[in-house]
This record gives structure tokens, C-alpha cells and sequence, in this order.
């Protein structure tokens, strides 16, 4: 299998909604991708693809959003959502390329930090640890386990204790 990861291309955009739509087994994060694209904060060299024999088999979408702190001040970080692979090729390492590349790319464009509402299983094994170690609370009111953190940088966090504020269309996921 030759895996290749790439930003996306509009030429990907059908292929991208059908990975998610697979993935979720639901509509719903194929069109919270559609939405992103349109907001002016989305980052194009943020939304990768898996491709294995020019067939989109993976996909991710890392975003920027704010940490409102205790202080009343704003930290941007950016938040990796959605992440979906095929069915047929779950399992065989293909997130995990996703996850490292985009966060290789992420601290390339000078984010110092990351979060994701995810499996507490999955993501510790890429340096995520829960939020709340940094006295972060995510929007949603998810388990704490679920909402994690992660610093590119070390000491990016230290003073990001608040609650984190994701763009209007995380709303309707």
C-alpha cells in the first residue's frame, strides 16, 4: 500500500464529505467540513488527505479556535476535528499518519498547542493528555476523559485555564 498525505484540493471536497459520511456513518462531520471551509479562520495547508492509489481513503481537518482564560484573556490553539477514515482501511495506521502529519504542519505554521474531543484510548499515544490538567473546559460538556490537550511546545498551556470556544458550526455536530 503506497499511503500518500497531502493538503487537500477542491477536487477532493466529494471524496472528503464521502470518507466522513463512511467514517460517522452519518451526514453530519462531512458537512461541518463544508461549513469550516467557508469560515474565513480555516487554514487549506490544515486539511489533510490520506490517499492510497489516487483514491481518498482518509482525511483530517485541523482548526483555530480560543481559550477564553480565567483572566479574561484569548490564546489561540487549534483543534484537530474531524478525523475519519474509510472502513475498509481503519486500523492500518492511516489516522495515526494523519494525526502526526497535521501536527507536524500545525506547529510548522506556529501553533504551540492543540486539543481534540475524542477516544481517551487513542490520542494519549500521540502526547494528548486531558484538558483539565490545564484547568481547560471544552463547550459541550463531554466526559473529562474525552477532552484533551496537547502542547507543541512545552509550556504553551501553562496559562490557557478556561473554557475553549469553537466556531458556531461545531453547534450542529
Amino acid at each position: 500500500m503506497s499511503l500518500m498525505i497531502r493538503p487537500e484540493t477542491s477536487a477532493d471536497y466529494q471524496a472528503i464529505t464521502e470518507v466522513n459520511d463512511l467514517a460517522f456513518r452519518q451526514p453530519v462531520e462531512g458537512k461541518l467540513v463544508e461549513k469550516l471551509r467557508k469560515n474565513p479562520k480555516y487554514v487549506p495547508k490544515l486539511s489533510l488527505v490520506a490517499e492510497v492509489d489516487r483514491i481518498i481513503v482518509g482525511y483530517i481537518l485541523f482548526f483555530p479556535i480560543i481559550i477564553k482564560t480565567a483572566e479574561g484573556k484569548e490564546k489561540e490553539t487549534i483543534s484537530l476535528a474531524p478525523l475519519a477514515v474509510r472502513p475498509e482501511f481503519q486500523k492500518q495506521g492511516i489516522g495515526s499518519k494523519l494525526i502526526k502529519e497535521g501536527l507536524k504542519a500545525c506547529g510548522q505554521l506556529g501553533y504551540d498547542s492543540a486539543v481534540v474531543l475524542g477516544h481517551p484510548e487513542y490520542y494519549p499515544k500521540f502526547g494528548f493528555k486531558q484538558a483539565g490538567t490545564w484547568g481547560m473546559k471544552d463547550p459541550f460538556g463531554a466526559p473529562a476523559e474525552a477532552f484533551m490537550a496537547l502542547e507543541l511546545e512545552r509550556g504553551a498551556l501553562e496559562e490557557a485555564s478556561g473554557i475553549v470556544e469553537y466556531p458556531e458550526e461545531f453547534n450542529d455536530v
